[in-house]
């Protein structure tokens, strides 16, 4: 299942969803498509005539199940949104690809594929499903995620905050914060923050930034540090995940 970390050679687009923090995208599958990436992010699929959720990834996840040529749309979920769309903490998806009806009735499925199976823009339907889940009343683990909370760690890890302040700044200590990060995110903080880290970090390669200026950008210790981590996270060393050019 294709998704914005996977390396589709130009069959991949996105825009801003209608929903806040979103990201809604449609993807056709080249011949030898690259792996999908860490990203902290989960993702609700349509493709093949299927709905699909895509969790939380703490390494590459290959596409060999994948036919050339299928197209998928797809509704990207930030860091931390999952769980209120899924109704699950986030570490129950975690590196796991699976049907949506294993998560909601499968009757509210089947109808949700047959109106997305026949609609014309079928990511405007997925965008309209997720905002109705949320109007929905909320489990106990998923109403103990405060949004607004769950945002700030996500941002303070992600400007590279040691995780003792991260865990000041919402008033948790470390280890309520480690609980709460694995209900939000899947992770915990530092293995969020190396994923978020990794983003940044591939988002100026990708622009053309020299490596050993992402590496200072993106807040590793030196250039080394950089590869190992890639090498780490991604499964492949940056030259090659960025590919020729």
């Amino acid at each position: 299942m294709p998704d914005p970390g996977a390396e589709l050679s130009g069959g991949y687009r996105e825009r801003a969803s209608r929903l806040p923090g979103a990201v809604l995208w449609t993807a056709t599958t080249p011949p030898s498509p690259g792996p999908v990436l860490p990203d902290g992010c989960t993702d609700l699929i349509w493709g093949e005539g299927r709905l699909l959720v895509a969790g939380p990834d703490t390494g590459p996840h290959l596409l060999d199940d994948v036919a050339p040529g299928a197209r998928y749309v797809g509704l990207r979920f930030a860091p931390g949104q999952g769980p209120a769309i899924f109704g699950v903490p986030a570490h129950e998806l975690r590196d796991q690809r699976l049907p949506l009806a294993d998560l909601w009735p499968a009757d509210r499925v089947r109808e949700l594929a047959e109106r997305v199976g026949a609609a014309a823009a079928p990511g405007r339907v997925l965008e309209e499903a997720a905002a109705a889940r949320l109007r929905e009343p909320a489990g106990p683990v998923v109403r103990s995620l405060r949004p607004a909370r769950t945002a700030a760690i996500a941002a303070g890890l992600a400007r590279g905050l040691p995780v003792a302040e991260v865990a000041r700044s919402v008033a948790l200590s470390e280890r309520q914060l480690h609980r709460r990060s694995l209900d939000a995110f899947g992770y915990g903080p530092q293995t969020l923050a190396r994923v978020l880290r990794l983003v940044r970090a591939l988002g100026l390669a990708r622009s053309g930034v020299p490596y050993a200026q992402v590496a200072a950008r993106a807040g590793y210790a030196d250039q080394a540090h950089l590869a190992r981590e890639v090498k780490s996270l991604a499964g492949a060393p940056l030259g090659v995940l960025l590919g020729p050019g």
